[in-house]
């Protein structure tokens, strides 16, 4: 599969998906969803799904598949070459969420956590399946966060599915780890052909494993960020290791809402008060929220 159409653009998501075969529109089928790279501090997460006819489970389950985090790299590419080639019986779908992506998520206004990023991520893969004729009928899921609760949302979603969310389910049905392994090959390929938009030159062995505790990891982030703008976009700068560094390295900035109101001047004039036309209503300027995001009324288009 290629997979230059996002390492043309790895500032956003991407979703690349393998043709459903007919068999999966003519009967029902299992539904197994995964991610990789949830943890780490650099590259993008991926979330996979892989699907197959409920008939198949059989010849599924004699396939060599397990947890991709238990398997070796060749081994990994190997299974995933396997699952394309059982294009008359199984499809798989990818979802990369780009560092830019989940660091600004995470940072906006409203707080957004790596979970709900997941569970977004899933819930709009297995509505893409469902699009796209797949004829779900059990869904699998490694869980994020507490499974009672996370299996009750998607039932909540998805009442005529047969659901069940688990820790661990990637090393209990052989439709998650066909998953997970989708997930994994995916993401250590984008890792691999990372382009920098910064044009720094940097090796595979110079990123680590991209986790944070990986001295090989730290040693890049301190040697790669830029005081004014910070880190490269393959850092997901919302990570506590990567906001210390940017502490410690970068120029403070002072935000408005971090300055301290002088009680002192409470119910005294703003001086831009004086500079505004006369009469004019100050309860109808614009929310800081609508400057932030250059948002402008408008009464025709």
């Amino acid at each position: 599969m290629d997979f230059s159409a996002y390492e043309e653009n790895n500032s956003v998501n991407k979703i690349f998906k393998s043709a459903v075969p007919q068999i999966c529109k003519d009967e029902p089928c299992l539904f197994g969803i995964d991610e990789a790279g949830r943890g780490p501090v650099l590259g993008p997460m991926v979330y996979g799904i892989s699907y197959c006819p409920i008939s198949m489970k059989e010849t599924l389950e004699k396939k060599a598949f397990a947890d991709s985090k238990t398997l070796k790299e060749e081994v990994r590419e190997d299974l995933f070459s396997q699952i394309q080639e059982c294009n008359d019986f199984m499809g798989f779908e990818v979802d990369i969420l780009s560092p830019n992506y989940i660091s600004t998520t995470m940072l906006r206004r409203t707080k957004y956590s790596l979970n709900q990023i997941s569970m977004d991520s899933a819930i709009g893969l297995l509505r893409l399946a469902i699009a796209d004729g797949v004829q779900v009928k059990e869904v699998y899921v490694d869980t994020v966060g507490d499974a009672q609760k996370y299996q009750d949302k998607l039932k909540g979603l998805f009442p005529d599915l047969e659901i069940t969310v688990t820790p661990k389910a990637d090393s209990k049905f052989a439709i998650v780890s066909a998953a997970s392994i989708c997930a994994k090959v995916v993401r250590d390929k984008v890792v691999k052909s990372w382009q920098f938009p910064e044009s720094i030159d940097v090796s595979q062995d110079q990123l680590g494993s991209g986790y944070p505790s990986d001295p090989t990891t730290k040693r890049f982030l301190a040697d790669n960020v830029d005081p004014v703008f910070g880190f490269p976009r393959i850092v997901r700068f919302s990570w506590s290791t990567a906001s210390k560094i940017l502490d410690e390295k970068a120029v403070p900035v002072q935000w408005d809402d971090d300055e301290e109101i002088d009680e002192s001047a409470k119910g005294t004039a703003s001086i831009t008060s004086f500079f505004a036309p006369k009469g004019a209503n100050p309860r109808k300027k614009k929310h800081q929220f609508f400057n932030d995001r250059h948002i402008s009324q408008v009464t025709s288009f």
